[in-house]
């Protein structure tokens, strides 16, 4: 817990453990081999610090990362050694093909169109450029469709200039067990991978990690489950919690009974009432739907929001605290213990996703570091 008067311009402070990032990794790796576990860094990994975070996973044993487009590649290229595999799951638009060829980074190729260009870029070097082959196995988002997929099965051209480390697919349901969405599309992805034989495969993310072994293939693409959050929203047990937010107190009064709080009085106060206000909102990444339904916590004690949250602000009440908690300058905890991510998530009728994908960058961020060595890493 931060020290409770340590003096800070900020008003949010962020904590990122990464050693407890870390032992999620071996654990979700631990769970699927003999498949090995990848990384999902996207969305600078899900808002943490794609940096820090995808030096952690490597020092941890991960060697393939995945991001989403391929600035996001760039931008880590250098914070890894360069075996580190990386994969872009969004594909290239057209004319960025050399510039991703010459870093080393490996596109997921979701259309024919992409499978060309990057074959033409092959080519072109004189020399076989590595890729990921998406296949759409029913959740009609990135992917190629079936005939497509055959089609370059039989293409000899597109198979002498690029080597394919991987087919894979996305599971559309996987945070739902007994979905059976899940079965068909286990089924559909096995039918379309047996046309590319001896390439590795994958189809499970964090929510596959934890399906049967048969979704696990050879590679399983993990990424909520990495950072502490749930796949399906519910408990997460066997995670740890990565993150940890507190927010200070930047002002406590008393307000008569019948006194309305924040944007359009959307609470009226049923009593004399004590309100904290702490100084981070909606552009903080706590979206405002938290109005009149989420809390904070202080000394083990929930704290529920009134009224509306604010673009810098959101007030709680206070009044169960004995006088004089929390004071101006004291920390709430905002993520952590008392509430994890996914437990803010659904008092806020969002994924814990969105809200760690949502944290802003006014929080004052502290890592804590991993200290381990992996030591069993292919060579």
């Amino acid at each position: 817990m931060p020290d409770n008067r340590a003096p800070t311009a900020h008003c949010g402070r962020l904590q990122i453990d990464l050693s407890a990032l870390a032992r999620n990794y071996a654990a979700i790796a631990a769970r699927v081999a003999p498949a090995t576990a990848a990384a999902v860094v996207k969305a600078d990994a899900y808002g943490l610090g794609s940096g820090p975070v995808a030096s952690a996973l490597w020092d941890a044993g991960c060697c393939r990362f995945f991001v989403a487009h391929l600035d996001e590649a760039l931008a880590i290229r250098d914070e890894l050694p360069p075996q580190a595999e990386l994969i872009v799951l969004n594909g290239l638009p057209p004319g960025v093909e050399p510039l991703c060829a010459r870093h080393g980074i490996v596109p997921v190729l979701n259309s024919l169109g992409q499978a060309e260009r990057w074959a033409e870029t092959a080519r072109a070097r004189d020399r076989r450029l590595p890729a990921v082959l998406q296949l759409d196995s029913g959740m009609s988002r990135l992917g190629l469709a079936p005939e497509d997929g055959v089609r370059l099965a039989h293409d000899d051209r597109f198979r002498q200039a690029v080597d394919l480390r991987l087919v894979m697919s996305h599971l559309a349901s996987s945070g739902t067990p007994d979905s059976e969405a899940n079965a068909m599309q286990i089924a559909a992805f096995d039918r379309l991978a047996a046309a590319f034989p001896g390439v590795p495969r994958s189809l499970a993310n964090s929510g596959g990690a934890f399906l049967a072994a048969p979704y696990h293939k050879d590679v399983v693409r993990a990424g909520i489950a990495l950072y502490g959050g749930s796949p399906s929203g519910g408990p997460a047990d066997a995670l740890e919690p990565v993150v940890r937010l507190d927010a200070r107190v930047v002002q406590v009064r008393t307000v008569p009974e019948g006194t309305g709080v924040g944007y359009d009085l959307t609470h009226r106060c049923t009593r004399p009432t004590r309100i904290a206000t702490i100084g981070v909102g909606y552009a903080d990444g706590l979206p405002r739907t938290l109005g009149n339904r989420g809390a904070a916590w202080f000394d083990g004690r929930r704290l529920p929001i009134l009224g509306r949250v604010s673009m810098d602000s959101i007030t709680l009440d206070v009044s169960d605290l004995p006088a004089g908690q929390p004071e101006e300058g004291d920390w709430v905890e905002i993520i952590g213990p008392h509430q994890p991510v996914d437990v803010l998530a659904r008092d806020a009728g969002t994924i814990s996703y969105e809200i760690l994908t949502s944290l802003g960058h006014r929080y004052d961020r502290h890592y804590r570091p991993f200290a381990g060595v992996n030591s069993g890493r292919p060579a």
